[in-house]
């Protein structure tokens, strides 16, 4: 492998943070709060526990199979077979696809709002920003690696500057209280569930990584880059959910898209830090869209290249190191799902599909220890740790909204019956085994 195309390992963090940090903190962090109260934190924490405990495993599982560049679908693939790797693989793309749409729009609603223009001019700043991401993407993975790194830099300082302020200002202005972390009436337990599945959207992007843990450096790069990653993020969502609630009450955010600006309008914070925040919000969302879209074409890239997609996923610039179909048809997914007109839906397909990808993982690398397949990274505290995140996830799932379960069935059921039909139309032979003498 040429040295040019290598990734040290912090660089792979920082894209790691691109795809994780993005619209989940800057914008959902509110709709948490309202939807949990003082007990998002709760949630945050919980959700980020499990988000580590998969990411740990992928790292095992990256280690195993450096070379394959479909994420959790290549691993359900090579543990499991075509049929569920299939399924989990598309599922995995469309959910990185319709993010690709809802992390988009919200890069143009506070392109509008710090521009003081008209909620209009969104979808066409959403649609501009997916067009000019594609072509960056389509120049190169190092290329697009390191416009990565450098929004990310200035994306986590000011978020830790959004920190610093907001305890600054809670305690300036007297507006920390105990009180402000107070619960919402109601079941405590269905609300840290309502509000993991909104959290989860904010932890999604950790899978990015393992999508080219062939090109990273050192032994356990990848590894160790998709825990660190993880691991940040958890500190920084924590830190931002904490200090929103030190500034106003938690009973008084709404669901909006707008909570950290949101909270500093309420205790009437200097103007400068409104501006910092809006343009940190910009940078979030352009270096999260630019990770969704390299993470997305590389999985349907995988896929196509494992034969259970047509060849024309299968066009790859091996010089630059990028499916250029697949980012063109990633981002025509992004594109079209602007159109929907329902974020939350949109949101709940993206969770289930991630939902059922980390499920997968964990009972992909208990098939492969069964095996005595082992990567140089390994899982701590196995099989406990898998054990114990697969009932999490379990857990998360039967959680979801209804709304959210039945869309994931059916995708399901549709991609099932299209698997189905195109093994018959290929005429290939059903498997037949036997589980029981």
């Amino acid at each position: 492998m040429s040295s040019e195309k290598e990734i040290s390992v912090p660089v792979a963090i920082a894209i790691g943070l691109g795809a994780i940090i993005g619209a989940g903190i800057f914008v959902l962090s509110g709709t948490a709060i309202a939807i949990a109260g003082g007990y998002a934190l709760v949630a945050f924490v919980l959700v980020g526990i499990a988000a580590m405990f998969v990411s740990i495993e992928i790292g095992e599982l990256s280690s195993i199979m450096p070379k394959e560049t479909g994420s959790s679908y290549s691993f359900t693939y090579k543990a499991f077979g075509s049929e569920l790797g299939f399924i989990t693989g598309m599922l995995l793309f469309f959910s990185y696809s319709t993010a690709i749409s809802v992390i988009s729009l919200g890069f143009g609603s506070y392109l509008s709002s710090i521009m003081d223009l008209s909620p209009s001019l969104n979808l066409p700043f959403a649609i501009s920003l997916i067009f000019v991401l594609s072509i960056l993407n389509i120049m190169g993975i190092k290329k697009a690696a390191k416009a990565d790194s450098f929004l990310v830099a200035i994306k986590v300082s000011i978020l830790t500057l959004f920190v610093f302020a907001a305890l600054f200002l809670s305690f300036s202005k007297h507006t920390f209280s105990f009180s402000n972390f107070s619960a919402p009436q109601g079941n405590i337990i269905l609300s840290i569930f309502s509000a993991s599945v909104v959290i989860f959207f904010a932890y999604s992007g950790f899978q990015t990584i393992s999508t080219f843990a062939s090109k990273v450096k050192g032994k356990n790069g990848a590894p160790r880059a998709i825990v660190f990653a993880t691991l940040i993020s958890l500190v920084l969502y924590v830190l931002v959910v904490f200090s929103l609630m030190a500034l106003i009450p938690a009973n008084q955010y709404k669901i909006s898209g707008d909570p950290l600006s949101f909270a500093l309008r309420e205790v009437n914070a200097p103007e400068w830090v409104f501006i910092i925040v809006d343009i940190g919000a910009l940078i979030a969302t352009t270096s999260a869209t630019i990770a969704m879209i390299l993470s997305s074409s590389r999985i349907i890239y995988q896929i196509s290249k494992d034969g259970l997609l047509p060849k024309f996923f299968r066009k790859y610039d091996s010089e630059k190191d990028v499916a250029i179909n697949g980012v063109i048809a990633s981002s025509l997914i992004g594109i079209l799902m602007l159109f929907s007109g329902n974020i939350y839906v949109i949101a709940a397909i993206s969770n289930f599909g991630l939902l059922f990808s980390y499920l997968m993982s964990s009972f992909s690398l208990i098939h492969f220890r069964r095996n005595k397949i082992e990567g140089s990274f390994k899982t701590p505290f196995y099989p406990y740790l898998t054990i114990f995140t697969i009932i999490a996830l379990f857990g998360f799932i039967i959680g979801m909204p209804k709304t959210a379960l039945i869309l994931g069935t059916i995708l399901v059921i549709v991609l099932l019956s299209t698997y189905y039909m195109l093994r018959e139309l290929k005429k290939k032979e059903p498997v037949m085994i036997k589980l029981f003498d």
